[in-house]
């Protein structure tokens, strides 16, 4: 025997829609084995994905949030320098004459 003669014998033909059963049930399979290898399966795990979610967002506005302070603090921090070399320069704070 040749080897196409062999090659076809290993092949399989389905209808599309046996097809496409087949392969939804391997991607729910595979979904929920992921979900159990992580700890997500179960009654709970609607709640523990929202959890996690809310999580996620909290982390998100506080690195935000951290930002902006930053941001705030340096535009401040040099204000502040301006003012202070502007009063040496115009001599108000009484210093050396």
């Amino acid at each position: 025997m040749s080897e196409a003669q062999i090659e076809r014998r290993k092949m399989v033909t389905l209808p599309q829609e046996d097809f496409e059963e087949i392969l939804e049930r391997a991607a729910e399979r595979g979904a929920r084995h992921a979900l159990s290898e992580v700890g997500l399966d179960g009654p709970d795990a609607a709640r523990d994905i929202h959890e996690l979610r809310g999580l996620l967002d909290a982390f998100t506005e506080a690195k935000k949030t951290a930002g902006l302070t930053m941001v705030k603090m340096l535009v401040t921090g040099l204000v502040m320098a301006l003012l202070a070399g502007a009063f040496v320069k115009l001599k108000l704070f009484g210093g050396a004459q």
